[in-house]
């Protein structure tokens, strides 16, 4: 009897490009995907992420998101089983939207690259002062008296877990929080710079609804989809798109997804995609038998059977 499982996407951090170098040249779902983003693109992807000097530049965001793709694929022919359910978190939204069959590959890896220009564009003339801090260690009560204490706006950006946030604020107040942060114990880890999943960013919103999804054709999708705003399952065309224009503005809460999961009977997570957040925190590993399927993972050789 086969595991109940569905497949998360996990949001983009930094890729190392010899960590995806081979699994890019010789797993065939991978091959497949390089060449259709090549056309897609009208450049060699391959080349281009060897070259790129950015880690989040277009060819690193597509990149990522091919060989997430990828990785469902190996992960559902080498193991054996067919989604109940696809999620995404933050950046992970677009490869559920895909994996899903809400849009085709084609879709997702032209709607990647174009959002890398439509927001560069956007935070070049507007909220240049806006970033987005990450902190472990800082349960509710200790940020929420943190949060009283500090004299300019600011927003939750995302829940990653009961103690693992993040919040957009003032560049100018990063150091203060981290500071207020740590003296109760928290741990800030890194800012995000341009920041993500905040209300103030409806301008921008609007124009990837006006400038880049009016341009893409949403369909019901195969497999329903897990938002990442709220738990919701989403199993229409518009729910899906829906999804990846709220993620713009509204906070990403990864606690809501996985109590919809479990609510579904989802046993298995597997996470499809180098991950260092979604899949490692308590709360996902608490309630699921969590399947990483890796660049790693997916080019490690077989054992062969010994000769007698």
């Amino acid at each position: 009897m086969s595991v109940p499982t569905a497949i998360a996407f996990p949001g983009m951090g930094p890729v190392q490009f010899a960590d995806v170098a081979k699994f890019m040249l010789v797993n065939p779902f991978a091959r497949e995907l390089v060449g259709v983003a090549d056309e897609v693109l009208g450049v060699d992807l391959f080349a281009a992420l060897r070259e790129s000097g950015s880690d989040y530049s277009a060819a690193a965001q597509v990149g990522f998101l091919v060989n997430c793709l990828a990785l469902a694929r190996w992960a559902e022919h080498e193991h054996g089983f067919a989604p109940e359910l696809v999620t995404g978190a933050s950046f992970g939204g677009k490869a559920a939207a895909v994996h899903s069959g809400a849009i085709s590959a084609e879709e997702g890896i032209w709607l990647t690259a174009e959002l890398v220009r439509v927001e560069t564009e956007y935070f070049t003339a507007e909220h240049g002062d806006v970033v987005t801090l990450s902190f472990a260690r800082t349960p509710q009560d200790v940020l929420d008296a943190a949060l009283a204490e500090l004299d300019d706006w600011h927003e939750l950006s995302c829940r990653v877990d009961v103690d693992f946030a993040m919040v957009s604020l003032k560049r100018d107040k990063v150091g203060w929080f981290s500071d207020r942060l740590r003296a109760a114990g928290g741990l800030p880890l890194y800012e995000m710079d341009p920041p993500l999943h905040v209300s103030l960013f409806g301008g921008l919103r609007d124009r990837i609804e006006r400038e880049l999804l009016s341009q893409v054709t949403f369909r019901d999708p195969a497999v329903p989809v897990v938002a990442d705003q709220d738990g919701s399952v989403r199993t229409t065309a518009e729910g899906v798109r829906a999804v990846l224009l709220d993620g713009v503005v509204r906070t990403v809460r990864w606690p809501s997804v996985v109590g919809t999961l479990r609510e579904r009977g989802v046993e298995r997570l597997c996470v499809a995609g180098q991950d260092s957040l979604f899949g490692r925190v308590a709360c996902t590993r608490d309630n699921f038998e969590v399947l990483a399927a890796t660049p790693r993972l997916a080019t490690r050789p077989y054992k062969r059977p010994a000769l007698v």
